[in-house]
């Protein structure tokens, strides 16, 4: 009799405990379930081999950090994607089997269910911030590297896939329908891949979509990108997780504390929000112009091998390889080009951050070479051409009016050295050819090349360089003398080529 007067134990408490343990074991069982997905598992595949393969040249072997930050959020689209479409129909999973009426027993109810579906998209967002962490550190351990990362773009990728997982399960809480999934999809490839959603005009509502793309010709330095990163992180937390508990809302959740957590989650989003959207800062945009117009303010030189090198803080370690170029091409120049001090300065137009793609005006400041901020690849022949510009024409703005054979004499120089001349000599031409006429790249003004010009070059680059070397000292006053022919430099060098007449046009 008095054990039947015994006290039990609140049930309301016991009920609460055990329900959210078996939301954490059922988001277990799911997360497994959503791992091991086809669109997910295809999803993760493909980005992982777009990482590897991407990472193989990425920069030609010198990236910028702070480039490189926002290199990481295109691949989670696609991972994003496959979470959205494979969480959605595992909501739906208990409609298509007509299990949903054996759920109404059990103790943990539809909202809470809800909830385990949006935790089980936990550890996909964890797997992707790997991927994203892998990717970073890939280019950052490069011997190349340089510049510095940003929190809050290497943020955008998880947060991508955390929202479309919200997405994915809010969808299925307001259309019990298989198909809704698969045909946002449709309309968020139209949307966002073949409209603007990437990137590119739009003003502040770009910032509203995950991903926004901005990509310059010019490497800026990391304190001159002017994106608001971590503002933009903290607004697609605020939507993910707007979106989450507005599922559990919606899925039949009624505790107190999700209706606050959603008003919440919903300040957040719109804090991060309207952040974002304030634009540039002022003290950003007068860095920018301080750089672009007076970068000698901001750089700092060093002396290497009789010329002086300057480059912003974050290339201080590049101007090595800066002068191992200026070496080479002197060490085939004759006369006093040979031994010429060179001011070898980095230059940058900034005014319009990462939107911006002005060409560097040449300089008109004697024996001043241009370089910019990217290296490697196409670069190195393209700066090798503009040192060799300045030893024998004097200055950058002088050297874009070439046009007769010291040419010959230029291409020469700056290609001579290498171990592949005529591929280098391709890559710095405008259309990758080694026949005919064409523009010549350099970091500022293009100069151009006749047929004429490009078939002396060309028979000069497959002759053994000491045999060229030897002439081109021995003559380089004749070679270098303006307004001598392109034939006159052929003869020179010991050339029995017809060439056309050289022309301006």
């Amino acid at each position: 009799m008095s054990a039947v007067m015994e006290a039990a134990p609140p049930a309301e408490r016991t009920a609460s405990r055990d329900s959210w343990t078996a939301v954490f074991a059922l988001a277990r069982f799911e997360a497994r379930r959503l791992l091991m997905s086809l669109p997910v598992i295809v999803g993760f595949l493909v980005y992982v081999a777009w990482i590897v393969w991407n990472a193989q040249d990425y920069a030609d072997g010198y990236p910028a950090l702070q480039n490189v930050d926002r290199a990481t959020q295109g691949g989670p689209l696609l991972v994003g994607l496959a979470v959205l479409l494979a969480v959605n129909q595992a909501v739906l999973r208990s409609g298509r089997r007509d299990t949903e009426r054996h759920f109404g027993v059990l103790v943990m109810g539809a909202g809470r269910r809800t909830a385990a579906h949006l935790l089980s998209v936990g550890p996909a967002v964890l797997l992707t911030a790997v991927c994203v962490t892998g990717q970073f550190g890939w280019e950052a351990l490069k011997s190349g590297a340089l510049g510095h990362g940003s929190v809050g773009e290497l943020l955008v990728g998880p947060l991508t896939v955390l929202l479309f997982g919200a997405v994915g399960v809010l969808m299925a809480r307001l259309v019990a329908s298989t198909f809704a999934a698969p045909l946002l999809l449709v309309v968020f490839l139209f949307l966002f891949v073949l409209g603007t959603g990437l990137g590119g005009e739009g003003g502040w509502v770009r910032w509203l979509y995950p991903v926004v793309g901005e990509m310059s010709n010019d490497t800026l330095p990391s304190d001159l990108i002017g994106r608001p990163a971590l503002w933009h992180a903290v607004y697609l937390a605020g939507l993910g997780l707007s979106l989450a508990l507005l599922a559990v809302l919606l899925g039949g959740g009624r505790a107190r504390s999700a209706r606050a957590l959603f008003v919440g989650a919903l300040a957040l989003t719109v804090l991060g929000g309207t952040a974002q959207a304030q634009g540039v800062p002022a003290k950003t945009t007068a860095a920018r112009e301080r750089v672009t117009f007076h970068p000698e303010q901001v750089q700092t030189c060093v002396e290497r091998g009789g010329s002086r090198y300057c480059a912003f803080p974050e290339w201080r370690g590049r101007t090595a390889d800066w002068a191992s170029v200026v070496d080479q091409v002197q060490s085939l120049a004759g006369g006093t080009a040979h031994d010429q001090r060179l001011l070898v300065r980095q230059r940058i137009d900034a005014t319009y951050g990462l939107d911006g793609d002005a060409a560097i005006p040449p300089s008109k400041a004697a024996h001043q070479v241009t370089v910019g901020t990217n290296w490697g690849g196409n670069r190195v022949p393209e700066f090798s051409a503009a040192v060799a510009a300045v030893l024998i024409a004097g200055d950058e703005n002088a050297a874009g009016e070439l046009c007769d054979g010291r040419m010959v004499t230029l291409m020469w120089i700056a290609l001579a050295w290498e171990s592949d001349p005529i591929t280098q000599l391709r890559r710095v031409r405008l259309d990758d050819s080694v026949t005919g006429s064409a523009i010549v790249l350099s970091p500022t003004n293009s100069m151009s090349m006749t047929e004429g010009q490009t078939t002396v070059v060309r028979e000069l680059l497959e002759r053994p360089r000491g045999e060229i070397e030897a002439k081109v000292k021995s003559r380089w006053s004749e070679l270098t003398a303006p307004k001598v022919t392109t034939a006159r430099v052929a003869e020179l060098l010991g050339l029995d080529a017809k060439v056309k007449a050289d022309s301006c046009d």
